[in-house]
């Protein structure tokens, strides 16, 4: 009897976590599709973007800071994860913080792997950016 508790338990858990991954799905799917739609018409513009006074700069101060909140959030995430970890007598929560730290570090990487990354792929795709905005943090 407790057996087939625990199987339903575990059935119940897998069906709670599978709709949170299809959202995630539809919205990177959405999204992927959204920039297409709307870079072509951007692209086809011939560098509005870089004719402008003050935008290339405000883009580049837009990305550096959002870069640097992440690298903050995740060094602020990481210390109290560890001091959560020396606190914590149970196996299972300190599994749970390394698992919440590593995808801390994981996010972070994202973040700063990013801009450099768009920087490239936009010169080489010749999307209006590309030409005039550099999004590397460094």
């Amino acid at each position: 009897m407790s057996d087939s508790h625990q199987f339903s338990a575990d059935a119940q858990s897998v069906h709670r976590l599978r709709p949170s991954r299809s959202i995630l799905r539809h919205v990177a799917i959405g999204s992927v599709l959204f920039t297409i739609a709307a870079v072509q018409p951007v692209a086809a513009q011939d560098s509005v973007v870089c004719s402008a006074e003050k935008l290339p700069g405000m883009v580049e101060g837009f990305f550096q800071i959002t870069t640097t909140l992440g690298f903050i959030g995740l060094a602020v995430i990481w210390q109290a994860d560890s001091l959560a970890e020396i606190f914590t007598a149970s196996p299972e929560q300190k599994k749970r913080l390394k698992v919440h730290k590593r995808a801390a570090l994981k996010s972070a990487l994202i973040l700063a792997v990013l801009g450099p990354l768009y920087t490239v792929v936009a010169s080489i795709m010749g999307l209006p950016l590309g030409d005039c905005v550099n999004l590397a943090p460094w």
